[in-house]
């Protein structure tokens, strides 16, 4: 089945509903609903992070002048458009996905070959675990047999943690493996990265890659 990805520009409203409440004045702005499902805001002053969003899984449902997106804990992103400029779909096809460069590979290689630098009694159940969204990078299980999804990176940025956070919500509907927690590594973690990971019960490891790869002379190990 294909699912295309649509962008409405359009002047609008913005509501958010849930932990917190947010307002965004009306104004012209992009609106963008990927075929994950999720639904972002974006105005035409910043690069990439938008404004508000709601990550998948969570439901659309359109009515004349209003969206309201609704995620599985009931928190509401509601969008109150005055006009539409522009409405388009795009059918982008199937993402080949990223291609992690030398350092990230080499991180992945080595950490499973070393799984125990997470933690005594972790064993490896498979590198790229392949899913519905693409592959994690480790799954593995912890000392008392849980399941664990490991995401790497070179820089641990707020994205890495998002992405983590999706594989993570759909590896718990598997009964074989769930519960499933989420370790996010990285060489690096941005401050914020660790935020919003501690905010949704994901650890922060930061990785040594030297250490990992035997070469240095310290303790070699995840501190």
């Amino acid at each position: 089945m294909s699912f295309a990805v649509r962008l409405v520009i359009a002047r609008c409203s913005v509501d958010y509903i849930g932990r917190l409440t947010a307002h965004l004045p009306p104004a012209t702005r992009l609106l963008l609903v990927k075929a994950d499902g999720s639904v972002s805001i974006h105005a035409d002053d910043r690069a990439y992070k938008p404004l508000n969003w709601m990550s998948p899984p969570c439901r659309l449902e359109e009515q004349p002048g209003v969206w309201t997106v609704v995620n599985k804990a009931g928190e509401e992103l509601r969008i109150t458009i005055d006009e539409v400029l522009h409405d388009f779909s795009y059918d982008l096809g199937v993402d080949p996905g990223l291609v992690k460069d030398g350092v990230e590979a080499d991180l992945q290689r080595l950490l499973a070959e070393h799984i125990t630098t997470l933690g005594e009694g972790y064993t490896l159940i498979r590198r790229e675990y392949p899913t519905a969204i693409g592959p994690v990078d480790i799954l593995c299980r912890d000392a008392s047999g849980g399941t664990v999804a490991v995401e790497i990176k070179r820089r641990g940025e707020i994205d890495g943690v998002e992405q983590l956070t999706r594989y993570l919500e759909l590896l718990n509907r598997d009964p074989l493996l769930a519960p499933v927690s989420g370790v996010f590594a990285a060489q690096q973690i941005k401050p914020q990265a660790s935020v919003l990971a501690a905010d949704r019960g994901i650890r922060c490891v930061t990785l040594d890659y030297d250490g990992l790869r035997g070469i240095d002379d310290s303790d070699g190990k995840l501190f």
